[in-house]
């Protein structure tokens, strides 16, 4: 009897689900229960026994500091491909470099986007797929939306679970934990954790290597990620307290600073405004329009926000209040679609070549990426993406040279969208804008559910979090990568299966080294390649 227990083990490892539903099947015709039931005894000292060594099992996992285990993974390995296409010939991108905010960390490692332009580019390389090798670290159930990186090339991650935000410092070789600070706990509030942007999401690395993070209370947190010595720690340097600023039912989103230093904040509630860094001194503008994105500053000191409503450029009039320099509203649509945290633009603004900012509207039955002049809010040209009612993103468009690449999150709906092999809408579309038109330059069916795609210009690849559908119910990710040029898959890896691989909106960031980092529902993955050395 135990080498049938033991092979059906092996059978649902290697094959996953459906082998507990034959199983199950088995077990109602009679004879084969009985038989079933003739040999299986068990008594109460056995039973204790298989308790204790479970209980046992439990309370090591839990004193394990976090990232010293892997991931769990699902059952299933069998029933997809470990690894599709070939190596990436390396196509460096001749694009312009992105303007670097003298108030920031170096461009690629400072903020979820990247840069002050919300480019999600990098100007070193990512992974090439050369034998890539994939590593996981367990943090129990933790996602770290953003990540940057310090001078030492350290994480610094910014983190939360179901009580609220928690910001460490990982270590890249280990990918275990080095500092770690609690922030304030989630506020009540009537959205769901996974759809909460309050104080969790959002943080900006500054050039003197502090992390610049919204908290839940309110305030505006400066924290030191490195001691004297260089040695990592999280010490909170200089906070500034918004509470009179900021109404007690409305919460900070994200905050960046412009070219002169200057803190920008934005609020869910549609409030914007500045903090003087020195004095301390608030100065806000209310929009009287929800926010749900990020935002984007330029060298010439726009600001530029996107509301459930429209798009704006901000800058800062006498002694620093916030003024609205035009508006320019877009199709906010007639609902709030599946795929998407608001009813209005899910994207930050992404600032391009050619004095360009563009968006994502909501139209219905399908979204447009809109292309405005920065100077004027005129918006230039739009072109639909993706099919008619499967067409929805809430995450950013990135920068490339003189168009955008778009993902499609239309059907995601929470971490359960994905479960048992389930995927959403696919794909990936590039959109390209010249003469005052825009242009679809090409496609792809590639699925990612709610990947925060980057590209690298050294590599000339586009880097996202996908899902593999199949019937077989197996829920497995890839770190894939298309060729920017033609959206051609180059190379998809395998990362892990089950719900605990989803990153659920978390932002894939390569690291200087040319590792490419995801955090997930439990923790991080990183994804490089086979060393040379």
């Amino acid at each position: 009897m135990i080498w049938i227990v033991l092979g059906v083990l092996v059978a649902w490892v290697a094959i996953g689900p459906w082998v507990l539903v034959a199983v199950a099947l088995a077990l109602c015709v009679p004879r084969i229960r009985w038989w079933v039931q003739d040999r299986i005894w068990i008594d109460w000292q056995r039973a204790g026994v298989a308790v204790a060594v479970l209980a046992a099992i439990t309370g090591l996992v839990v004193l394990i500091p976090d990232g010293w285990l892997p991931i769990p993974q699902s059952p299933g390995l069998m029933m997809t491909p470990s690894y599709v296409g070939r190596p990436a010939t390396l196509r460096p991108m001749p694009v312009a470099s992105i303007p670097q905010n003298p108030h920031l960390a170096r461009n690629g490692a400072n903020s979820m986007h990247n840069d002050a332009s919300a480019s999600d580019t990098y100007e070193w390389a990512g992974p090439t797929g050369l034998e890539p090798e994939v590593d996981t670290a367990w943090f129990g159930i933790e996602e770290c939306a953003t990540l940057a990186f310090d001078t030492h090339d350290r994480l610094i991650a910014l983190c939360g679970d179901m009580a609220g935000p928690t910001m460490h410092v990982i270590d890249p070789d280990s990918m275990r934990k080095l500092a770690t600070k609690d922030l304030p706990d989630r506020a009540e509030s009537d959205k769901r954790a996974w759809e909460d942007l309050c104080g969790g999401a959002y943080f900006y690395l500054d050039s003197a290597d502090r992390a610049v993070v919204a908290t839940t209370d309110r305030r505006i947190m400066a924290i030191r990620t490195s001691d004297a010595d260089g040695e990592p720690d999280l010490t909170t340097d200089r906070t500034w307290d918004l509470t009179d600023a900021v109404p007690k039912d409305d919460c900070l989103i994200a905050l960046m600073p412009d070219w002169t230093g200057r803190i920008w904040f934005e609020t869910q509630d549609g409030l914007v405004g500045t903090v003087a860094p020195d004095s301390g001194e608030v100065k806000t503008l209310d929009l009287g329009e929800e926010i749900a994105n990020s935002f984007a500053t330029d060298e010439t000191d726009g600001t530029y926000v996107v509301t459930t409503h429209a798009l704006y450029r901000l800058s800062a009039g006498p002694g620093g209040a916030p003024k609205v320099d035009w508006r320019s509203e877009y199709d906010r649509g007639g609902e709030r679609k599946k795929g998407q945290l608001s009813q209005g633009s899910g994207t930050t603004p992404t600032i391009i070549d050619g004095g360009i900012v563009a968006i994502t509207d909501n139209a219905e039955p399908q979204m447009n990426v809109a292309f405005y002049e920065r100077s004027s809010g005129r918006e230039i040209c739009k072109t639909p993406v993706f099919e008619d009612d499967a067409s929805a993103t809430d995450n950013s468009l990135i920068s490339v040279g003189d168009g955008v690449i778009v993902e499609n999150n239309a059907g995601y709906g929470s971490p359960v969208s994905t479960l048992l092999g389930r995927a959403t809408s696919p794909g990936f579309a590039r959109v390209d804008v010249a003469g005052g038109d825009c242009k679809v330059v090409w496609t792809s069916d590639e699925i990612a559910p709610s990947s925060v795609a980057k590209v690298s210009l050294a590599t000339g690849l586009a880097y996202a979090w996908t899902k593999l559908p199949t019937w077989w119910g197996v829920s497995a990710w890839y770190l894939t990568a298309m060729d920017v040029t033609t959206g051609r898959t180059v190379f998809s890896v395998r990362t892990g299966t089950g719900v605990l691989m989803n990153n659920h909106y978390a932002a894939l960031t390569i690291a200087p080294d040319g590792a490419a980092w995801i955090a997930t529902l439990a923790g991080m993955v990183r994804v490089r390649d086979r060393s040379t050395d």
